[in-house]
């Protein structure tokens, strides 16, 4: 058998060399990939704080029942603010005055604190019902027995403008006998009601806990991320006070009064209750109401001339 032959300069065709990924674009891209998750983990860290802060200056609490009385004191249970299924959304205490008393004309809206429920401020709402005051008191959403939600600065704010309105339409109290009384986070809300409500006789705060950016600021996370920007459940208070025309009763249980007391504008009383006294609260009250609200009189408010108030040593 004849032996094939090789043609000349013929070469055996050689495999292509495999492609070389560049070490350098490899390092690129890790690089790359946990910069993006490390940007991932950043702004879901900054979305929980923002969905969660409300939990930084609210703590809310439920009850499952009402008392009995308060302190004694005989009221209505009331249930008001009703959603869009005409469900009522707000628990409330109706506390009137006994007949004949000496401020049975004020009715006191009474708009409590971030902290707890209604039930912890039974012994302010007997003080004020003895001095012959209507008083209404309501827990917000999230608090007592109101609606089961997550309460926050806006929905606080929309139970407060609901209860004014139940006090002017349903109950048909005129808005120049509706006085409101603010303490803690409630004291902002207080201030709001007055600002939109120019009639409102006279506004009463007491032991403010507003202006809460500085609460939010001493959290662990604020070194991590920008909590000025993403904050909002402030409570504002100051500048509602430096241009808040309304006579204001300012009630400080601090060793100084609050900031926000000290760059309110007039009319204002003052008063420092650094110690309780259960006295002086209550000739504090009924001083401010006889001037601000007295009965069936156009009289201005006139301030003290010493318009700050000391515990008696």
């Amino acid at each position: 058998m004849p032996r094939p032959t090789s043609k000349p300069n013929q070469r055996t065709p050689q495999p292509n060399p495999p492609d070389v990924v560049s070490p350098i674009w490899l390092i690129k891209a890790i690089c790359l990939t946990i910069v993006a998750a490390l940007l991932c983990g950043y702004l879901t860290f900054c979305l929980l704080f923002y969905q969660g802060q409300w939990q930084l200056v609210l703590h809310p609490a439920r009850t499952a029942s009402s008392p009995a009385s308060i302190a004694g004191i005989p009221y209505q249970l009331i249930h008001f603010g009703p959603d869009e299924s005409a469900t009522p959304q707000l628990t409330s205490w109706w506390i009137p005055s006994e007949p004949g008393s000496r401020y049975n004309h004020i009715t006191i809206l009474f708009l409590g604190d971030g902290d707890g429920a209604l039930a912890d401020a039974i012994p302010t709402l007997a003080s004020l019902h003895n001095l012959g005051i209507n008083v209404f008191a309501f827990d917000y959403r999230g608090y007592g027995q109101s609606a089961a939600t997550r309460p926050n600065q806006q929905s606080m704010t929309r139970d407060a403008d609901s209860a004014w309105q139940y006090l002017t339409t349903s109950r048909g109290i005129p808005t120049e006998q509706i006085v409101p009384y603010g303490t803690g986070t409630g004291a902002s809300l207080a201030a709001h009601l007055a600002s939109i409500h120019p009639n409102a006789p006279a506004l009463i705060l007491d032991s403010p806990r507003a202006d809460l950016l500085d609460v939010a600021m001493r959290d662990p996370r604020a070194a991590f991320i920008p909590v000025r920007i993403l904050f909002h459940e402030r409570f504002p208070l100051t500048e509602l006070l430096m241009t808040l025309r309304t006579p204001k009763l300012l009630l400080s249980r601090a060793t100084s009064p609050d900031p926000a007391f000290r760059t309110a504008s007039d009319p204002k009383l003052t008063v420092e209750l650094a110690r309780p006294s259960a006295v002086l609260y209550q000739q504090s009250l009924t001083r401010f109401l006889d001037q601000s609200v007295p009965s069936g009189s156009t009289r201005e408010f006139v301030p003290s001339q010493a318009p700050l108030l000391q515990n008696p040593q």
